[in-house]
């Protein structure tokens, strides 16, 4: 087990089951509120993200929501697909997670992830939770919406992604390094030393917090 698995397990355990899924519902809240919030016009504006439009962001976001079904061997449950219907793929991919972290034995199901073995709890928390209020900041800026992020979500993914093992770092950076097609950071963007913890936060992953579409 690296030293970041053995970091990201201990505040898990720490946080306990019902504090994590109520983190992912905070987040889905937020997150599902900028969805709504898209004008029918600005689904093809660009995004922070490199290639991506505002519709992209959304569809990567429903995405991972199906990557946490698949290790306990269960399929999204049928809905408009995001190219249609963007508002209800969304909620339909949220209401597949919540229904994970409802049933206790699921759960607690572990599974082998890139990050290591984890129960589908965990593995709720690390990825697609952490993805929902970065992803929303894209969302939010590609669609002239507050980009402001939550400050407890901004010093949670400070105080996570500053554990994060130099070697682990260069992989994450690296395009490719877990699957084809797959790119969790970019490269770093310089702040300020003046610069807010948020703005902080998104030069380290790779976002130049001055973006402008």
């Amino acid at each position: 087990m690296s030293e970041f698995e053995e970091l990201y397990r201990e505040h898990a355990d720490a946080a306990g089951d019902a504090e994590i899924a109520g983190r992912y519902r905070r987040r889905a809240d937020a997150f599902g509120a900028k969805v709504a919030a898209v004008g029918e016009d600005q689904w093809d504006n660009p995004s922070p993200c490199e290639k991506w439009t505002a519709r992209d962001v959304v569809q990567h976001i429903v995405d991972m929501h199906e990557v946490m079904l698949r290790p306990l061997g269960r399929a999204p449950s049928p809905a408009p697909g995001v190219a249609e219907d963007p508002v209800a793929a969304f909620r339909a991919a949220r209401a597949d997670v919540e229904a994970v972290l409802a049933d206790p034995v699921l759960s607690a199901r572990e599974c082998d992830t890139p990050s290591g073995r984890l129960t589908a709890l965990q593995h709720i928390d690390q990825v697609v939770s952490q993805d929902l209020p970065l992803h929303g900041w894209d969302l939010a800026k590609a669609t002239g919406q507050d980009d402001t992020i939550d400050p407890a979500d901004v010093e949670a993914a400070l105080a996570g992604v500053g554990a994060i093992p130099e070697e682990t770092m260069r992989m994450l950076r690296t395009p490719g390094a877990f699957g084809p097609g797959v790119e969790v950071f970019g490269p770093e963007v310089r702040v300020g030393a003046d610069a807010s913890a948020q703005d902080r936060l998104l030069g380290f992953i790779g976002r130049d917090p001055r973006w402008r579409p």
